[in-house]
């Protein structure tokens, strides 16, 4: 699920353990998507790329919405794909919809000063 060190991949999430993970990191953007939407699948390569560029300052990680309904549900996701930029847990922005990696670059710099 998820490895001690820094990861170039997106870690997967699930409702069981997802605060105790997101917790242990300073920066975390949480990918919340689902197999049959489109825009999720079209962003999934980018997260990729961006989890490998940002390697050491934040972690990538993905939360299947069907599969975890409660941790959705707590963070009020209504449309995904949703990206969830988490500092110590907590929320501190969030983006919904398929976008331009530099729109997720700015935000990630941004929280990264």
């Amino acid at each position: 699920m998820e490895s001690d060190g820094e990861t170039t991949q997106p870690i997967t999430l699930a409702d069981d353990g997802f605060d105790m993970t997101v917790e242990r990191y300073d920066l975390m953007v949480v990918d919340c998507w689902a197999p049959w939407c489109g825009p999720c699948m079209t962003m999934a390569p980018v997260i990729d790329e961006l989890a490998e560029e940002y390697e050491g300052r934040a972690i990538f990680g993905r939360l299947n919405t069907d599969e975890n309904p409660s941790t959705t549900e707590r963070f009020g996701v209504m449309g995904i794909p949703t990206l969830l930029f988490l500092q110590g847990g907590n929320e501190v922005e969030r983006i919904v919809g398929a976008v331009h990696k530099q729109e997720i670059r700015n935000v990630l710099d941004r929280l990264l000063q």
